[in-house]
């Protein structure tokens, strides 16, 4: 394995640790968006808490991070871009990502829900899965009103849709996409108790301001 490669994994980690909802909020607003709507650091929040003048930059740049972490195989010195080994450890670079997201060395490994960093390491690793996704998401969300559930159903299609109508052989990612899947169930976990017990509130992305008391979050 290519030496550089553990590096490329601590810079992928550290890329999705920055907690842009957190620092966007105190720099630009003066407002850590942690301490009001859901608590969560991510880019519902922030359009939740702040609208969309903050909520736009944060999720661009939680899809933007997602594609840079995995883009840094093509920077690593010796790197073969095409091969099965590049392959993996493109993925890897996709989780360590997703998981500094998730668990930001920032925030006293604390952080956001993962789905728009998953988003941007899915357009660096499957451009037309990470469409369909988004597809799929956003008529969800149209549809229920709930970014949680939308980010749910989706998680849980995108491996099925990898499979059965990309028809994608690449078993590391194949694995990834279920990887994916059960880090959005786990993440929800506490979104999915709510929407059972009826008290999830219902989230206008791009809408209203804000809602009752903002239990949603990703």
């Amino acid at each position: 394995m290519n030496p550089y490669f553990f590096i490329a994994a601590a810079g992928a980690y550290l890329l999705g640790s920055i907690p842009t909802a957190v620092w966007w909020g105190r720099i630009f607003f003066g407002v850590d968006v942690r301490e009001h709507g859901s608590g969560n650091a991510g880019a519902t929040n922030t359009f939740r808490v702040l609208g969309k003048k903050a909520g736009i930059p944060v999720l661009l740049f939680d899809v933007a991070k997602g594609v840079a972490a995995v883009d840094l195989m093509y920077i690593i010195p010796a790197s073969q871009p095409g091969t099965a080994e590049f392959s993996v450890m493109q993925i890897v670079l996709a989780l360590a990502a997703m998981l500094g997201h998730i668990y930001s060395v920032f925030l006293g490994f604390k952080g956001g829900k993962g789905i728009a960093t998953g988003l941007g390491v899915l357009i660096a690793l499957h451009p037309p899965a990470a469409l369909s996704c988004l597809l799929v998401f956003t008529v969800l969300l149209i549809i229920t009103k709930y970014v949680s559930l939308s980010s749910v159903i989706t998680g849980i299609i995108f491996p099925v849709m990898l499979v059965f109508v990309f028809r994608n052989i690449l078993l590391p990612l194949n694995i990834f996409s279920v990887v994916v899947a059960v880090l959005v169930l786990y993440t929800h976990r506490s979104n999915l108790r709510r929407l059972w017990k009826g008290e999830e509130n219902r989230t206008y992305l791009f809408g209203k301001r804000g809602s009752k008391s903002g239990k949603e979050g990703s």
